[in-house]
């Protein structure tokens, strides 16, 4: 039986980004304002996929896993 939960791709807040990247809220929309991180506008909120942010880290040269 096919589970829709392991299938959909997980959303991080920018909150929860700019903890894993240890920077400051700010710092992550800049990334988003500038392209450099993908991310999806909910209403007034970004959510930035989990996946975007293994690329981004893949980008800069870091091993992600």
């Amino acid at each position: 039986m096919n589970d829709d939960r392991t299938t959909r791709p997980r959303f991080l807040t920018v909150a929860e980004v700019a903890s894993e990247l240890r920077v400051s809220t700010m710092t992550v929309y800049r990334l988003i304002h500038s392209d450099e991180l993908q991310a999806v506008k909910v209403g007034r909120s970004y959510r930035v996929p989990e996946v975007a942010l293994d690329r981004f880290l893949a980008d800069q040269g870091i091993t992600v896993g």
